[in-house]
């Protein structure tokens, strides 16, 4: 091999700067965010269940606001029937921030843990109003 002793340290110096990232960070996760459920209108209900069981709520629930969109704007359909057969108003504003009133606690803690960009606007506060927060 021809200039190995210029070639290897090359590529050793190269390596690490390239995985450093990945070994500099080893360990270091980021706990899992416990949304809060202690809303006033989650505190008053007899039985504290949401649209669907909470683990598809977590993972579908963009999904699902989507498909609501769609059913209320394209459709008028405004009421959508859970598998249980309880009604809820197809509704962000009106249905889904009622009991998950708490924005930061409850919405932000989960994005920002997902990655989506930090002081980033979720395109769903771009037609609904943001809900107002004590403090």
């Amino acid at each position: 091999m021809y200039n190995a002793k210029q070639i290897i340290p090359g590529l050793i110096i190269f390596l690490g700067l390239i995985t450093f990232p990945l070994w500099y960070n080893m360990g270091k996760a980021a706990p899992v965010p416990q949304p809060k459920l202690d809303t006033p209108a989650i505190q008053k209900l007899a039985q504290k269940q949401c649209v669907l069981p909470a683990a598809q709520m977590r993972t579908e629930h963009m999904q699902i606001l989507n498909d609501w969109r769609t059913q209320v704007v394209r459709f008028d359909k405004r009421v959508y029937v859970a598998p249980d057969g309880k009604e809820y108003n197809m509704s962000l504003q009106n249905e889904c921030m009622k009991c998950h009133s708490n924005k930061t606690q409850f919405c932000d803690a989960c994005h920002n843990y997902a990655g989506l960009k930090l002081n980033s606007t979720p395109y769903c506060w771009t037609c609904h109003i943001a809900p107002k927060e004590n403090k």
